[in-house]
């Protein structure tokens, strides 16, 4: 007991406690905070909200290490920085040549067609590839069964909103980074001064998704609503109308967006239904109702003057027909209002889409590992430990994250120590006991592996595609 309290004490001289008040926390460095969970709940995200620039600059500083050993640490971070990239990018290899026969963006020549078992193996690969890289990210999955976060009845923007997650062959919901952001708004009560309130969002926010087909869908409402087989039909075709031109359910699609409000995830739907608010509903049906009203009152008067005066009663007819246009015009026009919001909201929020989508998961995968085993390595470098001391190691990470950047998070250490072990930057000996490389050693060790890597690239030779990490790759 008293040796891990004396490691514990020692590896927290890992913060810079010299430094000031003010640099204790980045500027817009925000505490990441759960709000999927109650209070009492909430769990600590994995996501490192802080860049790996600022960790390599605070993890090296001189009086960290031995003499000369400082420079050799930032060296050896730098060469495993461009080695996780490039492993990165070689699992994109893979996922780039499955996605291709998916992607509705591809202006390529596809020289091969696939067959449905084909097509669903590559699916399967697409799914599962860009599943792992998320978690790699310290993405957070979303069940999208889970009706209670995904259809919620407020709306921060003030839309009613509704999605039929039935549509959907297969869809993958991922957040990162669940916390509040600041908004203002002019509250009537107030008369009409601004009020600042939390809003609850996602500061990122993932969806993939392939759609049903017609007939696999038809089939479905077929059964669940014991309807024909025409009336299935117009029923899917009305409910498809919300999907926006040119989306098709041969193609697999990724969206990714920014700061989106918990309240209104049902926005970043393709199949999006805007409905009317019930407060929308009273104040137009009291208004259409009294138009109407008055209007056919007195119209009534006009009407009983047909056969004598009929100019009039043509003339009355007219206006209360005038009056129900008008009435209906108001129900459109608040409903494309509804509309111009969501789409300019989504202008804001969208960070990429499709291939872009694959190519920012697996470069924040690649710096969320480098960032782990930065921080692991400054201390596995410094102090003889063994397994039994990993629940110290990870408490002093984390309290240095905490006491360095103002963040709390739930630091992976075994991910990042599997990582390190299988590089071979360390090792375990039978009795538990880590041995670690010095960073100049760890450095060359990175380059001879580089050098190993080149020599063994996987080879698209033939039409039939590859071995990638033994598995056989078609090519599009």
């Amino acid at each position: 007991m008293r040796r891990k309290q004396n490691l514990y004490q020692r590896l927290s001289d890992l913060a810079d406690f010299e430094a000031k008040p003010a640099e204790k926390q980045e500027e817009g460095v925000r505490q990441p905070v759960d709000i999927l969970e109650p209070d009492e709940k909430r769990k600590r995200e994995r996501f490192i909200p802080v860049t790996r620039f600022a960790l390599l600059d605070r993890l090296t500083k001189q009086h960290l290490w031995a003499p000369g050993h400082a420079i050799e640490a930032r060296r050896f971070f730098r060469y495993l920085d461009y080695w996780r990239q490039q492993q990165y990018f070689a699992m994109l290899l893979e996922l780039d040549q499955c996605y291709e026969a998916f992607s509705p963006d591809s202006d390529l020549l596809m020289t091969r067609s696939f067959s449905d078992d084909e097509r669903d193996a590559l699916q399967h690969r697409i799914f599962e590839g860009v599943e792992s890289l998320l978690v790699r990210a310290n993405y957070e999955r979303i069940d999208p069964n889970d009706i209670e976060i995904i259809l919620t009845r407020e709306s921060h923007y003030g839309l009613d909103l509704f999605v039929d997650m039935q549509a959907f062959e297969r869809i993958a919901i991922y957040y990162r980074g669940a916390s509040n952001q600041r908004y203002e708004k002019r509250r009537l009560r107030k008369f009409l001064s601004k009020e600042e309130f939390n809003v609850p969002i996602f500061q990122r926010l993932f969806l993939m998704f392939k759609l049903k087909t017609a007939e696999a869908r038809v089939e479905e409402v077929m059964r669940e609503k014991k309807l024909s087989r025409e009336a299935a039909e117009s029923w899917v075709e009305r409910r498809r109308q919300h999907l926006p031109p040119g989306i098709n359910d041969k193609h697999i699609y990724l969206k990714l967006f920014k700061n989106i409000p918990r309240t209104d995830l049902e926005m970043v739907f393709p199949n999006t239904e805007v409905r009317f608010r019930a407060m929308d509903k009273l104040r137009l049906g009291v208004t259409a109702g009294g138009g109407l009203g008055m209007g056919a009152v007195g119209a009534a008067g006009k009407l009983a003057l047909l056969l004598s005066n009929p100019i009039a009663a043509i003339g009355a007819l007219a206006g209360l027909g005038g009056i129900a246009v008008r009435q209906a015009m108001g129900f459109l026009n608040q409903k494309q209002r509804y509309m111009v919001v969501m789409a300019q909201n989504l202008y804001f929020h969208t960070m990429a889409d499709n291939r872009g989508v694959i190519l920012k998961i697996a470069a924040r995968g690649a710096e969320e590992d480098v960032k782990e085993e930065m921080l692991l390595y400054s201390v596995l470098a410094k102090e003889q430990a063994t397994r039994a001391d990993l629940p110290s190691i990870d408490l002093a990470i984390e309290n240095y994250l905490t006491q360095t950047f103002g963040v709390k998070i739930d630091f992976e250490i075994d991910d990042a120590l599997d990582r390190l072990i299988r590089d071979g930057i360390v090792t375990e000996k039978p009795d538990g006991t880590f041995v670690t490389l010095p960073p100049a050693e760890a450095a060359k060790h990175i380059d001879a592996k580089w050098d190993l890597f080149l020599d063994h690239l996987p080879d698209p030779i033939t039409s039939e595609g590859y071995e990638f990490e033994g598995r056989s790759v078609p090519n599009p």
